[in-house]
């Protein structure tokens, strides 16, 4: 937290897959993001069905909640919960589709690009 010691929580809203974790892994090391740094996963007004997700290497903001998911140090709005509770984020390396992914069982409807969802 912005100046104040962080509690870190083991039971984490979300899950990454194997190839998620890898892939940020490499990410983190190729593009030198600092340790105090952490996965921003989270919601944003706007997309195709409504929200859009967000997904990206932050530092801690003042509202919000810190995870350990599979050694990744995750960054999440207490608020952001309610949209994401159970989600899985996966990396997919395909021919036709290469990027993350995001399964979110609270979504009701999703666009055909899956960055963006309705809840």
């Amino acid at each position: 937290m912005a100046g104040g010691k962080e509690q870190i929580q083991t039971s984490a809203p979300i899950t990454l897959t194997e190839g998620a974790v890898i892939q940020l892994q490499k990410l983190m090391q190729e593009a030198d993001i600092p340790a105090e740094y952490g996965l921003r996963v989270g919601v944003k007004g706007g997309g195709c069905s409504g929200f859009s997700y967000v997904l990206g290497f932050d530092e801690v903001k003042d509202k919000d909640e810190v995870y350990d998911v599979s050694g990744i140090r995750v960054l999440m709005e207490k608020s952001h919960g309610l949209y994401l509770l159970g989600m899985e984020i996966d990396w997919v390396d395909g021919l036709n589709n290469r990027g993350f992914t995001f399964n979110n069982p609270n979504a009701t409807d999703t666009c055909g690009c899956g960055e963006s969802f309705s809840a």
